[in-house]
């Protein structure tokens, strides 16, 4: 499947681009239909490239130590997953799951990392999906910080 063909490209990263970038995207990345309940990536293993949600969702979590996953939130159409893994070169912090059958495209790290070398557009366009992420992260933390403000128990109270 083409990107020049998707009637969903203008809302999406990596598909809003340049006629000569969007053609050299298209020609990096791998497009396969995956069934619902397929593992994408998981937690801790070797970040090889990055997955494109062309349609579907994905399921992200972690897991404890105790080994109690936590969905940490649901990935939608037009998301990039494995991002910050694959520019780190740490491993993947999540475990992608399909929640239904879906059409992803694959980009490796190698041919990522020389893509946005070359593509400034493309290369601002992950700044801003990468700080997207950081921001919806804060935002998490602080609802879950500030919603557990300690109360004062009965009977503790100075008069």
């Amino acid at each position: 499947m083409s990107c020049f063909d998707c009637s969903l490209r203008p809302a999406r990263t990596f598909c809003d681009l340049p006629a000569d970038a969007l053609k050299a995207f298209d020609s990096i990345k791998s497009a396969s239909l995956y069934a619902r309940g397929a593992t994408l990536f998981q937690e801790g293993r070797p970040a090889r490239g990055v997955f494109l949600l062309c349609d579907g969702r994905a399921k992200l979590t972690v897991c404890s130590p105790s080994g109690k996953r936590l969905i940490l939130r649901i990935a939608g159409p037009g998301e990039i997953l494995g991002l910050s893994a694959v520019l780190t070169g740490e491993p993947y912090e999540v475990t992608a799951e399909l929640l239904e059958t879906s059409q992803v495209a694959f980009i490796k790290r190698k041919d990522l990392v020389r893509f946005l070398r070359q593509y400034r557009d493309a290369c601002l366009q992950v700044v801003h999906a990468l700080s997207a992420d950081l921001h919806t992260a804060y935002d998490r933390v602080r609802a879950v910080g500030l919603a557990r403000t300690r109360r004062p128990r009965v009977g503790s109270l100075v008069h």
